[in-house]
């Protein structure tokens, strides 16, 4: 569960990933463990970066977040649809990172319910005005860390399809294929469908 997870600002450097996520799904369903998968991946260059540097602080925040996938969700990542493959990184990303899945659960769904698509700067400043209230470490981090995380859930909204534009703010709902959503509900992960807003 999401909520046993401490605060974390890992998503300054993690961003949405979608490619790096399905290539590490691919290795991870041929059975390599996380050493290997790793050893691979510096090895081959596997994301195809032009810093070494780069791949190595990537990596641990793409392995945290695939291993959250069951044997299931890895098989729907790797082979449907870029829209199905998006629905189960923004889960993943979410199943990893308590901070994000909060901001999904308390921001985007609620104004989804109250069928208002305007996600405005206000509503992200004061998720985190409020976030650090409760959470003393929430409130050590730097003003820069604080912005740019701001940027990052908007950026990942937008990658996903939930937001139309950064300048204009303009949500969207999600169609959750029906397969990922009978998963989720099997395996007592619905809150993860509610927070898409759905």
């Amino acid at each position: 569960m999401t909520t046993d997870l401490e605060y974390s600002s890992v998503l300054t450097g993690a961003g949405y990933m979608l490619y790096e996520i399905k290539q590490i799904s691919v290795l991870k369903k041929k059975g390599l463990l996380d050493k290997e998968i790793r050893q691979e991946v510096l090895e081959e260059n596997v994301f195809q970066y032009e810093k070494m540097s780069s791949i190595k602080r990537a990596l641990p925040y793409i392995l945290k977040r695939v291993n959250v996938l069951d044997e299931t969700l890895l098989q729907l990542i790797t082979q449907e649809s870029l829209e199905i493959a998006k629905i189960i990184n923004l889960y993943a990303i979410m199943k990893s990172d308590r901070l994000f899945f909060e901001f999904m659960y308390e921001v985007i769904q609620e104004k989804l319910q109250k069928n208002d698509y305007l996600l405005e700067k206000k509503d992200v400043n004061s998720f985190f005005i409020v976030k650090a209230e409760q959470s003393d470490f929430i409130e050590s981090w730097s003003e820069s860390t604080i912005e740019k995380l701001k940027q990052v859930y908007k950026k990942i909204l937008l990658e996903t399809g939930m937001l139309k534009s950064l300048r204009t703010g303009e949500l969207n709902r999600l169609i959750i294929d029906e397969q990922i959503k009978d998963h989720l509900r099997r395996i007592g992960d619905i809150q993860y469908i509610s927070a898409i807003g759905e």
